[in-house]
């Protein structure tokens, strides 16, 4: 059975990623090396951040939309999270607004990933 364990981004930088994801998760990488880092995100899942440049088969240049999502959150922690970027400078794309799956905000890190902050409400599924 195919049970993904991790989530892997292509960087143009792996040290200026790692220092913006150790900064919006609060921890430090639990692997470094000189073209890739490796966050914990819980529960046996990894966020790794690989060089563009160094992994093969080279990666497309674009391709479909992509975001990580914090969705188990408050409305008032939403806001406390926006709040946060918004004085370290991290790019808002999409500021606090309800939408029809709850209140939520996007930011973008240094290679454009979205980056989901979402009090998710699932009182309208029917």
């Amino acid at each position: 059975m195919f049970k993904p364990n991790s989530v892997i981004l292509y960087v143009e930088d792996v040290e200026k990623s790692t220092k913006f994801y150790a900064d919006v998760l609060q921890s430090s990488p639990i692997e470094r090396f000189q073209e890739f880092s490796l966050f914990s995100l819980g529960d046996d899942v990894t966020l790794g951040l690989q060089s563009a440049q160094g992994i093969d088969p080279k990666p497309q240049p674009s391709f479909g939309g992509f975001e990580l999502s914090l969705s188990d959150v408050s409305r008032e922690e939403v806001d406390q999270v926006y709040s946060l970027w918004k004085e370290k400078g991290i790019p808002i794309v999409l500021e606090p607004t309800d939408l029809d799956f709850g209140y939520t905000f996007v930011a973008t890190d240094p290679d454009g990933h979205r980056l989901r902050v979402c009090a998710t409400d699932t009182t309208n599924v029917s």
